[in-house]
Formats: C-alpha cells, sequence, structure tokens
C-alpha cells in the first residue's frame, strides 16, 4: 500500500479490518475490474496483444480508445473508432497479424 494516509472511510476499513473469512477487501479498482471481467494474459498472449497494438499504431490507428484482449489466439476489440473506415479497417489489419487465429470486433464508431 502506498505510504500517504488514507483519503476515505473506505481505504480505513480495507486496510485495517480483515474480513470474517481473515482476507482483505480488495481495493475499488480491484472491485471495478473483476466487473469488467479482467483475465491476467499469459506472456504468450501479452506479446501476441503487443504485436496487435503495434501493426495498428504502424497503420496509423489512434489506439487510446481501444481495448485489446488476448484468449490464445483469438483477439478481441473493444472501444471506440472515429469513423466507419476505421471500422472495417482494423479488423482486416489485426487478421493479418502473424499468430491471430480469429478477431471478434465489438468496436462502435465514436457518438
Amino acid at each position: 500500500m502506498p505510504n500517504r494516509p488514507p483519503r476515505s472511510y473506505e481505504e480505513i476499513v480495507r486496510r485495517t479490518v480483515p474480513d470474517p473469512d481473515s482476507s482483505w477487501r480488495p481495493s475499488v479498482e480491484q472491485e471495478h475490474r473483476a466487473y469488467e471481467g479482467f483475465r491476467a494474459m499469459a506472456p504468450e498472449e501479452q506479446e501476441l496483444c503487443h504485436r496487435v497494438h503495434d501493426a495498428l499504431l504502424a497503420a496509423g490507428i489512434d489506439t487510446t480508445q481501444l481495448h485489446i484482449e488476448v484468449d490464445h489466439n483469438r483477439v478481441t476489440l473493444r472501444g471506440q473508432v472515429r469513423d466507419d473506415r476505421a471500422l472495417r479497417r482494423i479488423p482486416d489489419l489485426v487478421e493479418a497479424v502473424d499468430g491471430v487465429g480469429a478477431v471478434y470486433d465489438q468496436l462502435v464508431i465514436a457518438p
């Protein structure tokens, strides 16, 4: 834990009071990640994710609003893109990356 004073009652409780099963309460960030379905990627999956990200950057795609998730060789794309052209182009770019078996496109055009 950081060496700063707690900012809320929630932080005080999480740092000092164990739950009845002797575990500690997760942080707010950990709770949000759990609700989002966060899954830690294996090293091979992380490497594929980096290759996909680099391929998108090399093609001039703005990746600030994209989330890339890799499960074995399946790549799921989530987030927002600026226009219809990018919406059609990104899945094709990802499919061309070596090691990608399937692409699940869940991208939307930003309002």
